[in-house]
């Protein structure tokens, strides 16, 4: 029970990696705040799934892109501090540059991009009065290696870790670390809907054969949230199997 009395808000917490990375916190004790945005078959289906766990788990339907919806889940927070910030929240939708339109750049860069900006920086407000804290922002390979069809998405990626390094600068005095995992091709929904020759072909380009599992990249992310990785700031993890950028 390593992270008990640890309070933590996992952005799009309740499917693939972010559901992954709330029940690795339960497991070890934590306190969780799961977000979503529009799911809620999804949602209480997750809530349902690990009843065991009690009021150590909320969830919180809000926009991550919308500032006065974050302001309000702040506002309204359900646990009496926050310890443990992790910006999972995120969308695809891939196409050329050419064809891409601006309503999906919009979209993929607002959730992926500006919602992390929105939720750290209320965050940090938060973290700042108690003088420690832990942000996580989930990036992705992608933002490295440029994938083709994937402006949007690898441009809100890399603007992520542009972010961290920053912040990680501004906070740092405050005793609060942010830091970057960058996961590859990862068993997930995310990626459910890539053709089949897709598939094959990017996990031909990964040094280790294969995809990987959502709980390797939530070992990651607890790493980076534990008072072991206290003088780790800036800092970006690849959980890629040797592909990196």
């Amino acid at each position: 029970m390593k992270y008990e009395n640890t309070h933590v808000i996992v952005t799009g917490g309740t499917r693939g990696i972010g559901a992954g990375i709330a029940e690795a916190f339960l497991k070890e004790g934590a306190h969780v705040v799961a977000t979503y945005m529009g799911n809620d078959e999804k949602a209480n289906a997750f809530k349902e799934k690990h009843a065991q766990y009690g009021d150590r788990l909320k969830l919180a339907k809000f926009d991550v892109s919308n500032n006065s919806q974050v302001e309000n889940f702040f506002q309204n927070f359900p646990f009496p501090s926050l310890e443990v910030l992790v910006n999972n929240s995120g969308i695809r939708r891939d196409s050329i540059i050419a064809s891409m339109t601006e309503n999906d750049w919009d979209l993929v860069l607002d959730t992926n991009l500006k919602g992390t900006y929105l939720m750290t920086k209320n965050a940090t407000l938060m973290m700042m009065k108690t003088r420690y804290g832990r942000i996580i922002n989930m990036s992705s390979i992608g933002g490295k290696l440029g994938l083709p069809g994937q402006a949007n998405y690898a441009a809100s990626k890399a603007g992520q870790i542009a972010l961290s390094l920053v912040t990680a600068k501004e906070v740092a005095k405050r005793n609060i670390t942010i830091n970057n995992v960058c996961p590859g091709f990862i068993e997930t929904e995310l990626i459910a809907d890539l053709p089949e020759e897709q598939v094959k072909e990017y996990k031909s380009q990964v040094p280790m054969r294969r995809f990987g599992r959502v709980d390797e990249v939530a070992a990651a992310v607890l790493f980076f949230a534990s008072k072991e990785a206290s003088y780790i700031t800036g800092a970006t993890l690849d959980i890629a199997g040797g592909l990196n950028g």
